[in-house]
């Protein structure tokens, strides 16, 4: 079985990380398994936890009211999700389900909140990577409801 520290420098949010930053990661998590149409997290909810996706496929979704849960986004090997737990109030913006199993690396939110104050580097390097992330979701999400407000028209 791979150790956390394998499975961290195998995937690509932590490529080129330094040996040392990995471990103080790896620290901060566990590996979590969800079967297909399993919840992760749902939107709204407390964001205690961040994944990186070994395996499988996660479609994130809001909910537009009168029509239901759309997804905006589906993410795979190697992608990353939840980025609510680095800005207050910590709150789901989005749900996320598996479509398919699912393998992840779950890691704890507060105590990677620590780890950053303990070594802002290791924040800064984080947050930098974490900022790509977000920026690239925000822009699936209007690009998702741009086309939902045309097929209205």
């Amino acid at each position: 079985m791979e150790t956390l520290e394998t499975c961290l420098i195998d995937h690509s949010f932590f490529h080129g990380w330094e040996h040392d930053h990995l471990s103080q990661i790896a620290q901060c998590a566990e590996q979590a398994a969800y079967e297909q149409g399993q919840y992760i997290f749902r939107e709204g909810e407390e964001s205690r936890h961040f994944y990186a996706i070994l395996d499988g496929k996660v479609g994130l979704e809001i909910f537009v009211p009168g029509v239901g849960p759309i997804t905006i986004q589906t993410l795979n090997k190697n992608d990353v999700l939840g980025w609510s737990w680095v800005i207050p109030p910590h709150k789901k913006r989005f749900g996320a389900k598996a479509t398919v199993p699912t393998k992840t690396i779950r890691f704890d939110a507060q105590a990677l909140r620590n780890a950053f104050e303990k070594d802002p580097k290791l924040g800064y390097e984080f947050l930098k990577r974490l900022s790509t992330i977000i920026g690239q979701r925000l822009q699936a999400t209007r690009l998702q409801l741009l086309d939902m407000y045309d097929a209205r028209s």
